[in-house]
C-alpha cells in the first residue's frame, strides 16, 4: 500500500510538472487602465481571432494572466478591435508587458518572451513607417489645397518618391527579419505585413521566395504545428496560382485617413 501511495503521489508530481511546462503568463501594468477591461484572444489559423477571457485591470492598471497553451501559438492582447498586440509565447514564459491603454499598440514594451519581443519590434519599426506615410499623406494634402497646379505636381513627384523610398526601406526590414529568423512562426507576421492599406510589403505575385522562405523554415522546425500545415497549404494553392512570379512593382499615393 505505501508503495501505491508513493507511486500515485509521484505521477501527480509528474502531472503537474507537465501541466506547468504547457502555461504560460502575462503580466502587465497600463497607463490610464484603471479599472478598465482587455481582452485575451487565440489567433487560429483557420478561425481567425477566437475569444479567451476578458480581465479588469486593478486601480494600478495592473493585471495577471495565465493560460494553459493547447500548442504553439499567437494570442491576441487588445483594448478594442483597432489596439492591439500580438504576443509569441512559449511554455513556462513568464512574458511583462507595459504601455498606454489609450494607445497601446504604439507604446507597449514586452519582456520574458523572445519571440514576442521579436513581434514588439518588428511592430515598432512598423509604426515608425505608419507615422511617417501619415506625414506625407497630410504633406500631399496640403499642397494640393493651397499650390498651383503646376507646384502641386512637382511637389506630388517629390511625396511619391519619399512614399516609395519609405516602401523599400520597410520592405527591406521584413526581408531581413524574416531571413535572420526563418524557423519562428513571427515570420507569418511579418510576411503579411501591409505597408499601407491596399500596398502589402510582400505580395506573393512579386516576392513569392519569402513564402517558400517561411515555409522551409516552420517545416524544420514546427512541421506538426496547425500553423505550419496551414500555410503549407496556402502556399501550394500559391504555387499554381502564380507559377514563376515576375518582379514588378507600381506605387501609387495613398491618402491615409
Amino acid at each position: 500500500m505505501k508503495q501505491i501511495i508513493i507511486t500515485l503521489a509521484a505521477t501527480a508530481l509528474l502531472l503537474a510538472a507537465c501541466n506547468r511546462q504547457d502555461t504560460f503568463s502575462i503580466e502587465g501594468t497600463l497607463q490610464n487602465g484603471a479599472g478598465k477591461t482587455i481582452y485575451i484572444e487565440e489567433l487560429t489559423p483557420k478561425d481567425g481571432a477566437l475569444f479567451i477571457d476578458s480581465i479588469q485591470l486593478d486601480n494600478n492598471g495592473h493585471f495577471l494572466f495565465k493560460y494553459k497553451m493547447p500548442y504553439k501559438t499567437f494570442y491576441n492582447l487588445h483594448v478594442n478591435e483597432y489596439d492591439y498586440v500580438v504576443l509569441l509565447p512559449d511554455s513556462r514564459e513568464k512574458i511583462k508587458i507595459t504601455g498606454d491603454y489609450n494607445h497601446l499598440d504604439d507604446s507597449y514594451e514586452v519582456s520574458g518572451s523572445p519571440e514576442s519581443i521579436l513581434l514588439w519590434q518588428l511592430q515598432d519599426y512598423s509604426n515608425l513607417g505608419i507615422a511617417a506615410l501619415k506625414e506625407l499623406a497630410m504633406t500631399d494634402k496640403e499642397n494640393k489645397a493651397n499650390l498651383s497646379e503646376a507646384d502641386y505636381l512637382a511637389a506630388k513627384e517629390k511625396t511619391d518618391s519619399i512614399f516609395i523610398e519609405n516602401f523599400h526601406m520597410q520592405r527591406e526590414y521584413v526581408c531581413n527579419f524574416i531571413t535572420n529568423n526563418q524557423g519562428s512562426l513571427a515570420t507569418l507576421i511579418a510576411l503579411y505585413k501591409p505597408f499601407n492599406v491596399s500596398q502589402p510589403l510582400l505580395a506573393p505575385e512579386v516576392a513569392f521566395d519569402y513564402y517558400e522562405t517561411v515555409l522551409e523554415g516552420l517545416e524544420e522546425t514546427l512541421p506538426d504545428n496547425p500553423h505550419t500545415i496551414h500555410f503549407r497549404n496556402t502556399v501550394e494553392v500559391l504555387r499554381h496560382t502564380f507559377g514563376q512570379p515576375k518582379e514588378a512593382a507600381t506605387f501609387d499615393f495613398v491618402d491615409l485617413k
